[in-house]
């Protein structure tokens, strides 16, 4: 046997000696002799790709560009091709120039696997930095950022210090009416419309619904001013009660300060409320907001639109809009100034809903005037009455152009038609010929072919004059069988039952009733709703001034018109909406509601006092008096019963009579138990009267016991 041979075998005899003492042990290496030998292979393969690099830098020489300056643009000699080096580029970045095809795919193959070593980045990324002459980004930088702003010591903005402005609609959702809209960012607020609300069937007595501002009275400090879009009720007609708790400047367009002026003298306001008239096109600073009006078209002259410059991005309030090419006044939509606005990027876009159910467009106001010619043609010896919107003074102008073209004299009756054409007049928005009005008192001195008179209440309301024509309590106009009365509106959403009965009452007198093409809306329908949402192309869209079914329509629209469905949020009165660049979202929910106006006491009706009225109007009163000792506490007189809205007395002699015997059963009751707390008898009296009615009668009045005491 061979030395060789022995050798070997020795060798493995040691070699399995070791083995088996590992195994005793438990462990082959110790983890300090692993990270030792891990870190040799490493080093040996850094100088494997030292050398391998120096060997091609031996084989490509590389042409510098005198480029010095990272993110400067430069130009290659030979083709003329600018070139930008990338923010972290070397200082010697430039084109290489042209290699074999063999050697530069051998390098880049080696060059690239080396680099992913050493790195841990992917292949495709270092050597596309390689063949630039960048450096390898390092992990957890975000390259979309550039080192220029970084050095500058700029602040990088991030998601959570983005701008939020709030958007905070205190009404004019979810009904008709009360318009109200509060923008919001840091300390400043800016309020757009203040409109009131008519009351509905269920509110007895009341005259006025004006929205609750508790939120603005708590942040009066931030408030701005009042931004008004135009001069309709359900946008101007809760100024003069809510200045007097928030007196800010009031901002708005001639007119529509022209019709605010009006309410403020009624309330002796004037002299303390500060008025702002802006034109089309112009645009104000309120505080971090700055607001540009733009000319919209509507039912009533000089409306604007807004477009609201805030921290965040770009709000469009359209207001109350509908698109007229042929206006009876003024000048036509101003779509060009949307258009700008939209290529620039609308952030937000708040659009009224009150046609959304309808398709198609809105007719020009001018349709209307050709129906006022026919009907002045057709009834030329007939006494004409036109009821319409005191506020629609487009409306009224071509009822006064009518009347002059076929020779009748304008008598203007109900006090806002007087008021509103007074100020339109005076402002120049209405042009009234000479000698065509005159006083209703000097009505009796011309025929009736010759006359027509403008009025109020179109929609049925009991006080306005036509209603009172109708009911033959008007004191200086009588209707006649002759005439001819024009309704040029259509019922506003719950004055129906009111126009038809004005309409009943008209017919039984022998009138002919004229509602076919009368009128057309001073709102957008479908299709205009559209051509704004192709427009602006809003990222966001807030569907406002409609009934809850209006506002869907709205954003059914939206999502046709390519906004995202997550994009398009229907906001309730009372929601704080928080808008920033990337997300719009109900955030929190503040005070909000309508406060009931009754004559001169605001507020001081509510829920309760309704329910009450409710009661009474429904079921009637009974009240129960009755007198007891003072000390004694011994029934001296009574009880007594008397009724109002319950039953005719007169004719119930029998009901009273068994009412008063369950009275004084319940009050001897409590005599005989010692029961001296009148709040107890009271309440007895009214429970065992209550169950007696409701047995006999099935009906439920209010009772309401009064106790005397006499000593």
């Amino acid at each position: 046997m061979s030395d060789m041979t022995v050798e070997r075998q020795m060798e493995q005899a040691v070699a399995r000696l070791a083995e088996r003492r590992s195994a005793e042990r438990g462990e082959s290496q110790n983890a300090g002799q692993k990270a030792e030998t891990e870190k040799a292979e490493k080093t040996e393969k850094i100088e494997k790709t030292e050398k391998i690099e120096k060997t091609e830098k031996k084989q490509r020489p590389v042409r510098r560009s005198g480029n010095k300056n990272a993110g400067e643009r430069s130009v290659n000699r030979n083709t003329g091709e600018k070139t930008a080096s990338r923010g972290g580029s070397q200082p010697h970045a430039g084109r290489k120039p042209a290699e074999r095809p063999g050697n530069r795919a051998v390098s880049e193959k080696t060059a690239n696997r080396t680099t992913a070593e050493k790195t841990g980045g992917g292949t495709e990324k270092n050597s596309r930095s390689r063949m630039t002459g960048e450096k390898p980004a390092a992990r957890g930088v975000n390259r979309s950022v550039r080192p220029s702003a970084r050095a500058a010591g700029k602040a990088v903005p991030q998601d959570g210090n983005k701008p939020k402005v709030k958007i905070i609609p205190l009404g004019g959702l979810e009904q008709i009416g009360m318009n109200i809209t509060a923008f919001e960012y840091e300390d400043t607020i800016v309020v757009v419309d203040c409109g009131l609300a008519f009351p509905t069937d269920d509110m007895l007595g009341i005259d006025l619904v004006i929205p609750d501002v508790t939120y603005l009275e708590r942040n009066f400090d931030k408030v701005k001013g009042f931004v008004i879009t135009h001069g309709h009720e359900d946008h101007i007609g809760a100024l003069p009660y809510i200045l007097q708790k928030i007196n800010v400047p009031v901002y708005g367009t001639k007119l529509t300060i022209g019709l605010i002026e009006n309410k403020l003298k009624e309330h002796n306001l004037m002299k303390n409320t500060k008025r702002k008239v802006v034109k089309h096109g112009q645009t104000i600073t309120l505080g971090d907001f700055k607001l540009e009006f733009i000319k919209i078209n509507h039912s009533i002259a000089d409306a604007a639109a807004l477009a609201i410059f805030t921290p965040a991005g770009v709000i469009v309030h359209t207001g109350d809009f509908k698109i007229d090419y042929t206006p009876v006044f003024g000048d036509a939509f101003d779509l060009q100034r949307f258009a700008e606005l939209g290529k620039k990027g609308v952030l937000a876009l708040l659009s009224d809903s009150t046609n959304a159910t309808r398709p198609g467009f809105t007719a020009s106001e001018r349709t209307v005037g050709r129906t006022f010619d026919a009907i002045f043609a057709e009834h030329k010896n007939n006494r004409i009455i036109v009821a319409t919107f005191a506020s629609n003074v487009d409306r009224v102008q071509q009822i006064i152009s009518s009347a002059e073209k076929y020779g009748r004299k304008v008598v203007v009756e109900g006090r806002s038609m007087v008021n509103v054409i007074g100020t339109a007049s005076e402002l120049g928005y209405i042009n009234i010929p000479d000698g065509t009005l005159i006083d209703i008192d000097h009505l009796k001195n011309y025929p009736d072919e010759q006359t027509v008179l403008i009025t109020t209440g179109s929609q049925g309301e009991s006080m306005a004059a036509l209603s009172r024509m109708a009911s033959g309590m008007h004191r200086k106009v009588s209707i006649k069988p002759n005439d001819v009365v024009i309704l040029s509106s259509t019922p506003i959403p719950g004055n129906e039952k009111a126009v038809s009965k004005v309409i009943n009452e008209l017919c039984m007198k022998g009138v002919e009733v004229i509602t076919q093409d009368t009128h057309v809306s001073g709102h957008a329908c479908q299709e205009e709703i559209k051509l704004i949402y192709s427009l602006l192309h809003p990222k966001f869209a807030l569907p406002v001034h409609g009934e809850y079914r209006h506002l869907v329509a709205n954003r059914s629209i939206a999502i046709a018109m390519g906004t995202p469905k997550e994009n398009v949020l229907i906001m309730s009165s009372g929601n704080v909406v928080e808008l920033s660049e990337d997300s719009c979202r109900v955030v929190d929910q503040v005070q909000a509601g309508g406060i009931l106006v009754d004559g001169l006491g605001v507020g001081d009706v509510g829920n309760i006092v309704l329910r009450d009225r409710q009661n009474l109007a429904q079921n009637g009163i009974i009240i129960v008096v009755l007198t007891l000792e003072k000390y004694s506490n011994q029934l001296l007189a009574g009880p007594d019963i008397v009724s109002r809205g319950f039953v005719y007395v007169r004719e119930s002699e029998d009901l009273m009579d068994e009412a008063k015997r369950v009275v004084d059963d319940a009050v001897a009751d409590c005599l005989e138990r010692n029961v001296t707390d009148w709040g107890k008898i009271k309440n007895l009296i009214r429970d065992s009267l209550s169950d007696f009615m409701w047995k006999r009668m099935k009906r439920n009045p209010m009772i309401l016991p009064i106790i005397m005491e006499v000593s």
